[in-house]
């Protein structure tokens, strides 16, 4: 493959912007492009997700919504480290808000992760722990691994530890999968709070023993 259709970039910044400036599939989008992303090259977890809802694409910060705020508990941790690039990257499968359809938003535009997730993964060298949030995130890192339902595929977790850790999305729309789920918070939620804990506390030494 070329150049063109395979660029190299310098460094993670470069690329970033390069995504930002990304207008691939903007015929399609009902309010535009704007890609929601963050990345650091120190980041230790990676957060992916489906696609930016309206909300997010109006603040331009990713998961400015309730889904983010219970996405947070879960994971045991506040805003300043969560929007912290330097510990979390965050790479929706989806960078613009693609649009509304029948019972929810439509899928994220599969343009994002063909002609940027590769590239950007490649610039994370230090991810441990990645955040596979939803089916589509699910179905892109696992593959044929995944299980037949995203219900199972979650159950599963421990075959994808410790590298991936599968979750269902945290909007208000799934209150009705996590009370008939019980299972998730007692027993998954608290084993993905103690990893992110202790990379978190691994990320904090490393930063101490550079200063």
């Amino acid at each position: 493959m070329d150049k063109v259709n395979n660029p190299e970039y310098a460094n993670l910044q470069e690329l970033l912007v390069a995504v930002r400036r990304c207008r691939a599939c903007e015929p399609h989008l009902p309010l535009g492009p704007r890609p929601v992303l963050q990345a650091g090259e120190s980041a230790r977890i990676l957060i992916v997700g489906q696609a930016p809802g309206r909300r997010v694409h109006i603040s331009g910060t990713p998961w400015d919504d309730l889904s983010g705020a219970r996405l947070r508990t879960w994971m045991g941790i506040e805003a300043d480290r969560f929007y912290d690039e330097s510990s979390t990257a965050i790479i929706p499968m989806g960078y613009c808000y693609p649009g509304r359809a029948k019972g929810g938003d439509l899928p994220p535009r599969p343009e994002c992760a063909a002609l940027w997730l590769n590239h950007l993964l490649t610039n994370l060298p230090r991810i441990k722990l990645t955040l596979l949030i939803g089916a589509h995130a699910q179905r892109h890192f696992l593959g044929n691994r995944r299980k037949r339902t995203l219900t199972e595929t979650v159950e599963a977790w421990r075959e994808f530890a410790p590298e991936y850790f599968p979750l269902p999305h945290p909007s208000p729309r799934n209150t009705a999968w996590f009370q008939r789920n019980l299972w998730f918070e007692q027993e998954v939620l608290p084993m993905l709070r103690q990893r992110i804990k202790s990379l978190l506390v691994d990320t904090l030494n490393h930063d101490k023993a550079i200063d």
